[in-house]
């Protein structure tokens, strides 16, 4: 796959979290396919990955939610490619529970994985953002935390929570060249989705509630997310952009 420079001449370096498949898989891809070296941090086989971007991806097996190994990773990642410059923090877990059957280890693990990942990646990578004075963080939330629907409290508390990270991240990082924005997908067609949230009519219903009346596809998502990246994009910043199809407006 051929290499796109910026438009200073510098060849971007990207890391994207939970990267084997989902829509991971597809900003990958994507990122790839604008000239991006990029680089995939997942627990589980990136080789699907690995084959659609082609030998411009790196795989990196860590758990973003162990601070040893993401500091490793991260370091990895800039060693192999000569830098970093975005940081895509899409890792995360929706499991339905009924807020009453939430244990507390439940909680704990969603908000360990869709709270602390984007926490440990951010703060490992920063460094690396800095030192080359651009840099582009992007989280990926969810349309929930407009609609909170009632099988995914401890989901949407923790998507609510990476828009608030968002936000006073980019205070931070905002006079170092560097952005922080939040993406917030609806139901979006992955094969994760089928098997959970979109089975059995779901992608169905939410399209019904929805004003654009179509299916989410990843397609969708990856359009906003290169805009977020884009080297016009510097004054972007501390948003939490919906991609929902109109089912939340705000």
């Amino acid at each position: 796959m051929s290499e796109t420079p910026s438009r200073d001449g510098t060849r971007r370096v990207a890391l994207v979290t939970g990267a084997a498949g989902g829509l991971g898989r597809e900003f990958a891809v994507a990122l790839a396919a604008r000239g991006h070296r990029v680089a995939g941090l997942d627990l589980a086989d990136m080789s699907g990955t690995a084959e659609l971007v082609g030998g411009g991806f790196h795989p990196l097996r860590a758990d973003v939610t162990d601070p040893g190994e993401v500091e490793a990773a991260v370091a990895e990642a800039a060693a192999r490619f000569g830098g970093l410059h975005i940081v895509v923090n899409n890792a995360g877990i929706y499991p339905p529970l009924e807020f009453e059957e939430t244990a507390l280890e439940d909680w704990r693990r969603i908000m360990r994985v869709n709270l602390d990942g984007p926490f440990l990646v951010s703060r490992a990578a920063l460094p690396h953002l800095k030192a080359a004075g651009w840099g582009r963080i992007v989280n990926i939330t969810s349309a929930v935390v407009f609609l909170g629907p009632p099988d995914l409290v401890a989901y949407t508390t923790s998507k609510a929570g990476l828009v608030g990270f968002t936000r006073a991240l980019a205070s931070a990082a905002g006079p170092y060249g560097i952005t922080v924005n939040a993406i917030a997908p609806g139901l979006t067609r992955t094969a994760t989705a089928a098997r959970t949230t979109g089975a059995d009519g779901g992608f169905e219903r939410v399209r019904d509630l929805q004003v654009v009346r179509a299916v989410e596809e990843p397609r969708d998502v990856v359009s906003t997310l290169l805009y977020v990246c884009d080297e016009g994009s510097g004054f972007l910043t501390g948003q939490t952009i919906n991609i929902d199809g109109g089912s939340a407006m705000h």
